[in-house]
């Protein structure tokens, strides 16, 4: 990583992944759930919907939303993340191209 000083004082850039800056495994799925959890979040308040209304339109329990908006992830695949936003009225596209390295990687692109 890059180290900058900025008025005497050192600091790292970050790689944009904060996941894989604190070196956790899955670093790439990690940053992809958070984005979209940060947009269930965002759906949410647009709809102006409380846990338990969200809850009953994602299809889980409303613990798992109040645990999931806190960051806890666990339990939640990707796939299922999707699902969520789909129930709350987004529609979502995967795109796959060549990778520019030998091995690519996951990004997530929100309009």
């Amino acid at each position: 990583m890059k180290k900058r000083t900025i008025d005497e004082t050192e600091f790292e850039l970050s790689s944009g992944n904060v996941f894989a800056d604190l070196g956790l495994s899955g670093a790439d799925k990690l940053q992809i759930k958070s984005g979209l959890v940060g947009e269930i979040r965002n759906a949410m308040r647009k709809l102006e919907l409380t846990q338990e209304e969200a809850a009953r339109r994602m299809g889980i329990a409303q613990p798992k939303v109040s645990g999931m908006l806190r960051g806890d992830f666990s339990g939640l695949s990707e796939r299922k993340l999707m699902d969520c936003l789909n129930r709350l009225g987004y529609d979502i596209e995967i795109s796959v191209k060549p990778a520019a390295n030998a091995i690519g990687h996951l990004k997530l692109a929100v309009a």
